[in-house]
């Protein structure tokens, strides 16, 4: 049953924008909930602002666990908003990360999503 769901849902259309219920009108941007999340929000700025970051760089950058940092990046690496090269420097494994062309382009739809939404509350 879990299974048929899954199909459901991965095949259902994209929901429209909300709706400010204070300004009828005006639509809210449905952001890309992938990069919304705190952790991954902070992958995607720091490689957009870097050529390339380490694991390690990440990790200190954002203040947060080996665990929390490996899964989160995993996610954005499926979805294919950035790249990982693994390699060793010495007997030490290096991981780096890259942005990648989808991640980049879905980062500036985010990021225009945001400037509208605080564009609408200017008003």
């Amino acid at each position: 049953m879990a299974a048929k769901n899954h199909a459901a849902a991965a095949h259902r259309p994209a929901r429209p924008a909300a709706v400010n219920r204070e300004a009828p009108g005006l639509a809210i941007p449905d952001f890309d909930r992938l990069i919304h999340e705190r952790i991954r929000l902070g992958i995607i700025s720091a490689l957009a602002a870097n050529s390339s970051l380490t694991f390690n760089d990440l990790k200190k950058l954002l203040k947060t666990t080996d665990g929390n940092l490996s899964v989160h990046a995993r996610k954005l690496e499926e979805a294919k908003y950035i790249l990982c090269s693994k390699s060793f420097e010495g007997r030490m494994p290096r991981t780096e990360y890259t942005l990648a062309p989808a991640g980049r382009k879905a980062f500036e739809k985010y990021l225009d999503h945001m400037e509208a939404l605080i564009q609408a509350m200017g008003r």
